[in-house]
């Protein structure tokens, strides 16, 4: 596929997770960017509804045929929704990380944590500091 530009309608994390806030509700997924530098992504472990985390905590991992990565959750709070399609088909991830291939929602705990990830255009501007840093 093409390029796919970093919605401006979610938070970004420098771990390369976005969260998209509905309420208080907020949906987190990985970006386009980490499914790329991922490559085909073949197994997925999510927590159950009613875990707990806080912002920064590692909340399940993302398994790839090149290597192992965990997930970070850029928001504190519980899970009430996980991914079961996801789970079953993790290549969801690769196609369309921005939309399906979300994989859990989180009910915040504060509204605080927000204003500490990073705008769509800040996010895009770190990853290619990233890159040329290589």
């Amino acid at each position: 596929g093409g390029v796919r530009v970093n919605p401006d309608d979610r938070h970004y994390a420098q771990s390369h997770e976005w969260v998209r806030i509905d309420g208080e509700v907020g949906t987190i997924g990985i970006t386009d960017h980490a499914q790329k530098e991922l490559g085909e992504i073949v197994y997925l472990e999510l927590p159950e509804s009613g875990h707990v985390f806080n912002a920064n905590e590692e909340f399940g991992t993302v398994e790839s045929v090149k290597a192992v990565s965990e997930l970070y959750s850029p928001i504190s709070g519980e899970v009430v929704e996980v991914n079961k399609a996801a789970i079953a088909e993790p290549g969801i991830v690769n196609d369309d990380p921005f939309g399906d291939g979300w994989l859990v929602r989180i009910k915040l705990s504060t509204d605080e944590e927000i204003g500490k990830l990073m705008s769509a255009d800040a996010y895009a501007k770190y990853v290619s500091e990233e890159e040329q840093a290589k």
